[in-house]
């Protein structure tokens, strides 16, 4: 039985909601990661940068062969923050109706706030 055009079975329509549904959960899954990730980084950078010395001097110039890497890869997280999320933003938007993507707004407000 044909429920809509293009749509198949009623079951085959809910598994390819399903599967749509997983894939989403997923991607905010690992935006959130990233985004904890990203915190992490840049704790350890505050934490090199932070002056062990209550009076700091302005002479001595400390090189620092960690704290670079630090930055490269905050930088590469970030983007990957920004490309999941548009991943997102074209899977939510191609296939949800509007209360569905209302929902997903609020889901992916609550993960990330």
């Amino acid at each position: 039985m044909l429920d809509a055009p293009g749509l198949g079975t009623p079951e085959q329509a809910e598994s390819r909601n399903d599967r749509y549904r997983a894939i989403i959960r997923d991607l905010v899954s690992l935006i959130a990661h990233v985004q904890a990730s990203v915190r992490l980084i840049e704790s350890a950078i505050a934490t090199e940068l932070a002056p062990d010395d209550p009076e700091p001097t302005t002479d001595i110039i400390i090189l620092d062969d960690v704290t670079p890497c630090y930055t490269q890869a905050n930088a590469a997280l970030n983007a990957c923050r920004a490309n999941l999320g548009v991943a997102l933003d074209v899977l939510r938007d191609s296939r949800t109706p509007e209360y569905e993507t209302a929902r997903l707004r609020e889901m992916m407000a609550d993960r990330f706030n």
